[in-house]
């Protein structure tokens, strides 16, 4: 078993009214636990607390009462916020910046220098099939194109938590693959991954366990195989050409036996892999494409083996305004990378 990265002990949230009366008890007494590498779902009805717990998990909430650690300490805690990537539900992106500005603003908000800006941005934009858009502004994407975007963001900095509020909220079926895709690669590569998300199709395909709330309380959690499997039914696949008479047979055997027809059917084809064999043939056969392109695997940054955080001290008062100083300068417009790797022009 591996270290968890967000341990969660009875966690409420009591939100209150302007006499501090309580109002709506949002999430009550939640307990839950995610591991390095693991893919975790939170699932539920509107209303359920989802968002609730997300907000606390970022420090954007102070829970009523309970215990959050995230990456070891408080979610409020700066250095811990430098390890966490997040993509809201609804993509807050700058209209009238292009792709490329999008992804460098929010680089130099990780104080990335031009040069690792410039590699991670040109691999991301790569990776989600916009490299072709990378100077079209955003405001004039689609949803799911806008999406993408919000991914890219949520990964600049390399994270070692990422938590996705509906990632897949959108996106084309072909994207909603590239986007499982991802997720699994990533987690692979030992990211741990929180995600909600109500196309439950996806939940199963990327989760390893999931905890489903209702009205503020967990009320169910465990892995997939745990909650799916019935253990009281059984299936049988024949392989393909095997003689029908003899599954006839096997029929009334068992409704002998039982006292009840077995269920007998052909299986079905996933629409989803339909879709993709459709559109990959289409794309093959086609040399100029508009919109989204295909995507080209996960950015090489994001590729490597994670490494432990490297320590870090207090920031002095004159590196915080030399900070502040570069994020308040107009954004890089430059797309090529410099090799010098510093910010001067």
């Amino acid at each position: 078993m591996t270290e968890p990265l967000i341990q969660v002990q009875q966690l409420t949230k009591v939100f209150r009214d302007f006499w501090h009366r309580p109002r709506v008890t949002a999430v009550r007494d939640v307990d839950f636990e995610v591991r390095r590498g693991e893919i975790f779902g939170l699932l539920g009805p509107n209303g359920s607390g989802k968002s609730t717990t997300i907000k606390l998990l970022l420090g954007l909430l102070h829970p009523s009462r309970g215990r959050i650690a995230v990456l070891g300490k408080s979610p409020s805690d700066v250095q811990v916020k430098k390890r966490l990537g997040y993509l809201p539900e609804n993509s807050y992106i700058y209209p009238y910046l292009t792709s490329w500005e999008t992804l460098d603003f929010y680089g130099r908000l990780f104080d990335l220098n031009r040069a690792e800006r410039s590699r991670r941005i040109a691999q991301l934009l790569d990776m989600i099939g916009l490299q072709q858009a990378r100077n079209r502004i955003v405001g004039e994407f689609s949803k799911g194109m806008t999406r993408r975007i919000g991914v890219a963001q949520a990964l600049i900095n390399d994270p070692d938590l990422i938590i996705l509020d509906e990632p897949t909220s959108g996106l084309d079926p072909l994207g909603c693959r590239q986007m499982k895709d991802l997720l699994l690669t990533l987690a692979r590569r030992g990211k741990t991954i929180l995600m909600t998300s109500h196309l439950l199709a996806d939940v199963e395909d990327l989760c390893d366990r999931v905890a489903i709330l209702y009205n503020g309380r967990i009320r169910a959690m465990g892995t997939l195989d745990a909650l799916l499997e019935e253990t009281g039914r059984y299936r049988m696949t024949f392989p393909e050409g095997y003689d029908l008479a003899s599954i006839e047979a096997i029929q009334t055997r068992v409704e002998q036996e039982s006292g009840t027809p077995p269920l007998v059917d052909h299986p079905r084809r996933d629409l989803e892999q339909i879709f993709l064999d459709v559109v990959e043939k289409a794309r093959n056969a086609e040399t100029d494409a508009s919109g989204v392109g295909a995507d080209h695997g996960v950015a090489e940054y994001l590729a490597r083996p994670q490494e432990p955080p490297t320590p870090t001290g207090p920031v002095s008062r004159s590196e915080v305004d030399a900070r502040l100083t570069a994020l308040l300068a107009p954004v890089d417009k430059q797309a090529a990378p410099d090799d010098s790797g510093s910010d001067t022009p």
